[in-house]
């Protein structure tokens, strides 16, 4: 059976530590650190996860002298696509397997702006399924390719410098594209004096522009270096 994703996504504290295990590999202490509320609904959060199936446990040996730890993953690969109006509700969940990158020609210019008549509305209304197809498809593609390579970042990143917590800060600004000092300090549940540490020692690593408080990458030097 497929998660009920809705539910588990529709409690805060379930958000916040999907979003943590995205970045990380935790196990339960550390995601208790992360989120602010107590351990024990930290661990009511991750009981309803796994039975859930979105989440899986494994205990892992440390590297240094200490007892095994038992660390959480996420055990889904899917986006969801939802649309809700006044007249439609519908959703559909895309398994995140592709492994090439096609082509798509989408012709929406052929929809009819204005059709009127039954027959003319249903003919229309099916005539969008089909581009609705191809887009879905193309964005299935497009979201299995950044998860691939999200996964490889994070893998480089640790390899080559090491810090989780400057990884923490460059993985929500792929996601979101930008951040206040603020908004870093809410979803990493650190101090706004730790995170503009931690984003100083980011730049050194990584283009990064600050303008009136707000944090990005630096798009145009990124792409100049990786052409």
């Amino acid at each position: 059976m497929k998660p009920d994703i809705f539910y588990i996504l529709g409690n805060r504290v379930r958000r916040d530590i999907l979003s943590h295990l995205t970045c990380m590999e935790c196990y339960f202490s550390l995601l208790s650190s992360r989120v602010s509320v107590s351990s024990t609904a930290v661990a009511k959060h991750l009981k309803i996860m796994e039975r859930e199936g979105v989440l899986k446990s494994y205990e892992k040996e440390e590297r240094f002298i200490g007892p095994t730890k038992k660390y959480y993953q996420i055990s889904v690969s899917r986006s969801y696509v939802v649309t809700l109006t006044p007249h439609m509700f519908w959703y559909r969940g895309l398994d995140l397997d592709a492994e090439e990158l096609g082509d798509f020609m989408i012709n929406l210019s052929a929809l009819r702006k204005d059709p009127e008549g039954l027959r003319e509305l249903l003919a229309e209304f099916l005539k969008a399924n089909r581009e609705l197809e191809k887009i879905l498809e193309a964005f299935r593609q497009v979201e299995s390719y950044r998860s691939r390579l999200i996964r490889k970042i994070k893998d480089t990143y640790l390899k080559e410098i090491g810090d989780m917590t400057t990884l923490a800060v460059l993985h929500y600004l792929l996601l979101h594209g930008e951040a206040t000092i603020e908004e870093l300090s809410d979803r990493l549940n650190l101090k706004e004096r730790e995170v503009r540490e931690k984003v100083r020692e980011l730049t050194k690593f990584v283009p990064i522009t600050i303008k009136d408080g707000v944090i990005k990458l630096d798009e145009e030097k990124i792409l100049a270096g990786g052409e």
